[in-house]
């Protein structure tokens, strides 16, 4: 009952607030259009954070709820990311990980959606640090975690495109036997795919959250599109659930089943990562403050229960692991689906809902990357500022930075030719970056509930649980951060080697050093834009 009625009063000190500096935040919406002026709460917040509004609000809550389930895509991905868990734990490491990491990265989720709340902004985590951190420390950490924000999401414009264009190649691998897939091959896909995801991000920006609300229907229907008739034909393959969930193997070797299972778990945070996409959309979200924490958790929740079931359903049609990891496709779901089913039209439909799935996760993720890019830009954070911050008239999107998004993708494919080793080392980025940031942002979100200082006003309020949820995420989610550094065994080639470590490490190195050279005379944090509306 106190946290209900706590966040009843915080409430109303919101709505009051909203009332008392809607007319010092008026003149944001002079001469604007309807769409671009969002409700008296998005002034408010706007006006507080020093920002001006650029972005059309024109997305409501089901069409942000769409962007993030498509962009999460968490039940695709227990069928198409799940091999390194079945190596490391098997199906019932895979399983019993999933559970864990679905309640860690919830008590994460909400803890982001409240600061969502607080400070419904496009710069996300960076904006969060440069507010909530110590004020000794404000400046350098949100520095930090904007580049590894923008990084983290640029390289994953080209690592879903590279997965949407494997599960082409391993459909075109099953139809056609003589078929010999070649490096060049999947480049060539990866550049075709990014170019359309591109130019509709440039011409269709305006239809984006129509379609994302079209998509959400085939993510949906497509979950049961898959799901029925893997269980109406799948009797013959089906394992008993006793086995799928108490079988542990440790396949990578290294002589420790409960190490296993840990180093696994990188399956099931790749299929909870991104979730503060929807964070980054915030300038373009009618009621932001209000819509984006209920889209955010409900994401989680429906995205997380399809998971669950999908991954169970993959577990108990499986059969020999082995078998099904050397498949010639290449994607051991391919594989399931041609065993199930035993036809290759079948296999070829229910497969093609998920590489729809990929590219427009693809669209939504070169959106998110976009709109970070512009932010930080927009605060000085980047090199020629200036140009990506810019937003042209009539386009109302940041165009010069859906620009930059598409080269770096196109640029990035084109190590594959050279080398798939080195590619891989380059968009392992993005998981370590992107946990790296959240484990930033709720530390200092924790440390001043620690300190007993006063938070900034919202619309979605933990209340008492606040400190407990904010511990337990930092805890599990830096968990998480040390376990994706693992290789799959314990004595790794080249090629089987975990370089995300290598890349992180590259990438903080290099943004400590800018920030030491040009960074700390340009860059002052979104804190010193802040005006007091009290």
């Amino acid at each position: 009952m106190s946290t209900i009625k706590n966040m009843m009063e915080q409430e109303k000190h919101a709505h009051l607030g909203a009332t008392e500096v809607v007319e010092t935040a008026s003149y944001h919406a002079q001469g604007l259009p309807a769409e671009k002026k969002g409700t008296d709460f998005d002034q408010r917040d706007m006006h507080r954070m020093g920002k001006f509004q650029e972005l059309r609000r024109n997305f409501r809550f089901v069409t942000i709820f769409g962007f993030t389930m498509v962009l999460m895509a968490t039940w695709e991905a227990q069928l198409d990311a799940n091999i390194f868990g079945l190596i490391n734990g098997g199906t019932g490491g895979l399983i019993w990980m999933y559970i864990a990491s679905f309640f860690g990265f919830l008590a994460a989720i909400i803890s982001m959606a409240e600061m969502a709340s607080m400070a419904p902004t496009t710069g996300g985590q960076y904006h969060w640090v440069s507010e909530f951190a110590p004020p000794s420390a404000q400046k350098f950490l949100s520095y930090i975690v904007g580049w590894l924000c923008v990084l983290g999401w640029q390289v994953g414009n080209t690592a879903i495109a590279f997965l949407s264009s494997q599960q082409i190649q391993g459909l075109m691998i099953l139809n056609n036997e003589d078929y010999v897939p070649q490096r060049w091959h999947l480049t060539l896909l990866v550049i075709a795919l990014v170019t359309f995801c591109q130019l509709f991000n440039t011409f269709f920006a305006h239809k984006l959250p129509f379609v994302e609300g079209m998509v959400l229907i085939l993510h949906l229907f497509g979950f049961f599109g898959i799901l029925i008739p893997l269980w109406v034909l799948g009797k013959r393959t089906r394992s008993e659930a006793r086995t799928v969930f108490t079988t542990f193997t440790d396949g990578g070797g290294w002589g420790n089943m409960g190490l296993s299972c840990l180093i696994g778990m990188l399956s099931p945070i790749f299929s909870f990562i991104g979730p503060d996409s929807a964070t980054h959309m915030a300038e373009e979200l009618r009621d932001a403050s209000k819509t984006l924490p209920r889209a955010m958790i409900a994401t989680a929740l429906a995205n997380g229960a399809m998971g669950f079931v999908m991954l169970v359903t993959f577990c108990m049609h499986v059969g020999n692991v082995e078998e099904i990891l050397a498949t010639p496709t290449g994607q051991p779901f391919i594989q399931l689906f041609y065993n199930v089913t035993g036809s290759k039209a079948s296999t070829n439909a229910m497969a093609s809902v998920l590489i729809i799935m990929a590219t427009f996760g693809c669209v939504t993720n070169i959106a998110t990357s976009s709109r970070q890019l512009w932010a930080f830009a927009r605060d000085k954070g980047l090199p020629f500022s200036g140009w990506l911050a810019h937003v042209r008239q009539g386009w109302d999107i940041p165009l010069n930075s859906v620009l930059l998004s598409y080269a770096i993708a196109v640029l990035l494919s084109l190590i594959n030719i050279g080398s798939t080793v080195a590619f891989n080392i380059i968009t392992s980025l993005g998981t370590g970056a992107l946990l790296s940031s959240y484990i930033v942002s709720i530390s200092c979100l924790t440390l001043k509930r620690l300190r007993g200082e006063a938070l900034l006003p919202s619309r979605f309020s933990l209340g008492a649980a606040g400190l407990p949820l904010n511990i337990f995420s930092v805890l599990f989610i830096t968990l998480a951060f040390i376990m994706t550094f693992f290789p799959s065994s314990p004595h790794p080639d080249p090629a089987t080697m975990n370089w995300n470590i290598l890349v992180f490490g590259t990438v903080v190195v290099f943004s400590v050093g800018y920030f030491l050279v040009r960074g700390r005379y340009r860059y002052v944090g979104p804190v010193m834009y802040v005006r007091n509306v009290d």
